[in-house]
């Protein structure tokens, strides 16, 4: 059976974290909140929230270390309190947290498996941030050589921690900030790691903070599938295996 848990990296929205952490309340699973290196203002209201809710442990960077970094020391946390399977969520109350259940019925049915989100979008999405999500599809299903990857932004995710364990041992280099997402999720499909997709819907609010900047965050993604591209070479003929091996299924 497994045991269940969420991760919420936070940076600049200490003022969302609340109602985020009230939705996943009734779950009854240990709730990790990685404050990563926010301001005065979100920092108080991050250990506000954090104090209110025992099933909440609170991690603090002193400094922003980026998303990628904040998950790994989240990981690491979930393996020390025991916990099987960590289910990522955005602290920014963009994902529609109703579909849970649905994540969590499907990772137990399949506990090998990564339970990747992918986005449904209501009239409220910027059209430039969703022509940048099919690039960087198409590249990480090239890249992984799975075609069966549907999105690799969405950061709504249910990992087994231990396969995600494995690669933080052998150090493996995933991106610390914006192109975690999709590293992470095309270094699980390296390992043989099933993905299943569900999808989430997802809005922008008008008033919502994004942290992504559009030159330097996309030219970070665009750098990140380059080293992917080479480290799918290095790859090729275990990959090619793994895909007849799945095809053949």
């Amino acid at each position: 059976m497994n045991k269940f848990g969420f991760i919420i990296p936070v940076y600049k929205h200490g003022s969302t974290i609340e109602a985020v952490v009230q939705s996943i309340l009734p779950y009854s699973y240990p709730i990790i909140i990685i404050d990563d290196g926010n301001n005065e203002e979100n920092r108080a209201l991050i250990s506000e929230c954090a104090s209110k809710h025992p099933q909440v442990s609170l991690i603090s960077y002193p400094k922003n270390a980026g998303k990628g970094a904040a998950m790994s020391k989240g990981i690491k946390k979930a393996e020390e309190m025991g916990l099987s399977h960590i289910f990522q969520i955005d602290a920014d109350g963009q994902h529609d947290i109703s579909v849970c259940k649905s994540f969590l019925d499907l990772s137990e049915q399949n506990p090998d498996a990564l339970i990747n989100g992918y986005p449904y979008y209501d009239s409220s999405v910027p059209s430039a941030r969703k022509k940048g999500r099919k690039f960087a599809n198409s590249w990480a299903r090239f890249v992984s050589l799975n075609r069966g990857i549907k999105d690799v932004l969405c950061g709504f995710r249910i990992y087994p921690v231990a396969p995600y364990i494995k690669l933080l041992r052998r150090r493996a280099y995933i991106n610390p900030r914006m192109g975690y997402d999709s590293d992470i999720l095309v270094h699980f499909s390296w390992l043989g790691v099933r993905i299943i997709n569900l999808p989430v819907t997802v809005s922008y609010p008008k008033d919502g903070i994004s942290n992504f900047h559009f030159i330097r965050d996309n030219f970070a993604i665009s750098v990140t599938f380059a080293r992917l591209f080479l480290g799918m070479i290095i790859r090729l003929p275990k990959l090619i295996l793994q895909r007849r091996a799945a095809d053949g299924k």
